[in-house]
């Protein structure tokens, strides 16, 4: 039986990019790999409490994340990965 290759991770994945000011003011401002923005981003969720008690998948934003959000109240967590990658470069 052929032994199954390794994942590679995909590049473009792992290639930092730079947080906007909007999105410096949660995550920092130094450029990381969108994976670890996700996690910072999540990080800082759970720290405020920000993640909708009842509907796990809704993120209730604070005036910080107003801002990376386009002014929403509240986003679910699909919607928040749209939104973030426009404040990438």
């Amino acid at each position: 039986m052929a032994k199954k290759a390794a994942r590679k991770p995909n590049a473009a994945f792992m290639k930092p990019v730079t947080p906007d000011a909007a999105l410096s003011a949660v995550v920092g401002s130094k450029p990381l790999p969108r994976t670890e923005l996700t996690k910072k981003l999540w990080d800082y969720i759970k720290k405020n409490g920000l993640q909708d008690k009842k509907d796990k998948k809704q993120i209730n934003a604070d005036a910080a994340l107003k801002v990376v959000f386009g002014g929403k109240g509240k986003v679910s967590m699909f919607e928040m990965t749209k939104l973030v990658s426009k404040h990438v470069s």
